[in-house]
């Protein structure tokens, strides 16, 4: 996919993104929001960091067309066909794989190693209290 900017991103520049996308931090912040500039300019700034210079448009729209190719792959293979294949998927499947987008927003950082029932009940008991 073409990204804005025409500069293709590099192997090395799409790791460094997805190791951003998945710090637990980041991940809240644009699984509660959409507009999201904001978030994508912090992402830019610490891909700076590495020595990568991409604004956060550039970000922005990597980071939907790499969700949207996860997203098509994996319904994909949830229908049974194992034909199709990206890279990075494994990588991308630790992120957006671990839950549904309502569990995601609901828990907090130590909540991902706990069974979804338990973060059901525990968003119940909060909005009650």
């Amino acid at each position: 996919v073409a990204n804005e900017g025409g500069k293709h991103w590099t192997v090395n520049e799409v790791r460094a993104l997805i190791r951003i996308w998945s710090d637990k931090n980041i991940q809240q912040q644009l699984e509660g929001t959409v507009r999201n500039k904001r978030i994508f300019e912090q992402v830019a700034a610490r891909l700076q960091k590495f020595g990568i210079d991409r604004d956060w448009k550039q970000c922005r729209t990597k980071y939907k067309n790499l969700k949207h190719e996860y997203k098509s792959i994996k319904s994909a293979q949830d229908s049974g066909s194992t034909s199709k294949s990206m890279k990075f998927f494994n990588e991308l499947d630790a992120i957006l794989g671990h839950s549904t987008m309502e569990q995601a927003s609901k828990s907090d950082n130590d909540e991902s190693e706990r069974p979804p029932e338990w973060t059901e009940a525990k968003s119940e008991k909060d909005s009650i209290g």
